[in-house]
């Protein structure tokens, strides 16, 4: 309902869980539960909201949400988790068209952007913002501030795929530029301050003073406009200035 895929730690508390889908729907996110004590988890806050273990938090895990197409470009060997056998398309199509916000409605009206807009959502410290897609298509990379903390936003328009990384290696700030383009999820970014050349979507420098340093990824995720702003209601809004 929400575009968005999130990916958390199993660990609580020093042991393993497993989850499924509950089928229960908070502000039309996706409520998870855990197979070892039934608690309910809230996919978009991460914490268990009922059962033994509500008010826990799960730790955050980066995720990169792209295309198959352009990660078996990038890694030609992956493999695939699939228990059922191919699959025939995605049922939720014609919902991602739709005007419509969700199957309960939005529960805060924001008009900055179209409801089903598509926006890369960070939440750092006590600051969210938000990065419309439209935005860093013709902008694909962007170096920021969010809570306080540099980051560089790098965007694929080919496959829609964002990502975010903390822009501070040591001491240093450092500002990015695009360095390659058209090579989907192989293209480089090049550093004003070094020279160094760093892999645009793993962080990792490969030529230059620096190479050998990865970048921090950042915790951040795609959603529609309208369940960013029902979970971060007060979220600041990239508008192309930075």
């Amino acid at each position: 309902m929400c575009y968005s895929g999130i990916g958390y730690s199993r660990l609580i508390d020093g042991q393993q869980h497993t989850f499924g889908v509950s089928g229960k729907l908070i502000m039309n996110a996706l409520v998870m539960y855990d197979h070892q004590t039934d608690t309910l988890w809230s996919q978009f806050l991460g914490k268990g909201v009922e059962g033994p273990l509500a008010g826990k938090a799960l730790d955050l895990t980066p995720l990169i949400h792209t295309t198959w197409e352009a990660w078996k470009a990038a890694h030609p060997e992956t493999l695939v988790l699939d228990k059922r056998g191919r699959y025939q398309g995605d049922r939720y199509e014609g919902y991602y068209s739709s005007s419509e916000p969700g199957v309960i409605g939005e529960r805060v009206e924001d008009g900055r952007l179209h409801t089903k807009a598509l926006v890369v959502g960070v939440n750092l410290g006590d600051i969210s913002k938000a990065y419309p897609i439209g935005t860093l298509a013709k902008q694909s990379v962007v170096n920021d501030e969010v809570g306080g903390v540099g980051v560089v936003v790098i965007f694929d328009r080919s496959s829609s795929t964002g990502v975010m990384f903390e822009s501070r290696v040591g001491d240093h700030r450092l500002t990015f530029e695009a360095f390659s383009e058209g090579s989907g999820l192989r293209s480089t970014l090049r550093d004003r301050e070094t020279g160094t050349i760093w892999e645009a979507f793993t962080g990792v420098a490969t030529d230059g003073p620096l190479a050998g340093t990865k970048l921090k990824r950042v915790p951040s995720h795609l959603s529609f406009w309208f369940a960013w702003t029902d979970w971060n209601p007060e979220t600041e809004l990239y508008t192309g200035d930075g």
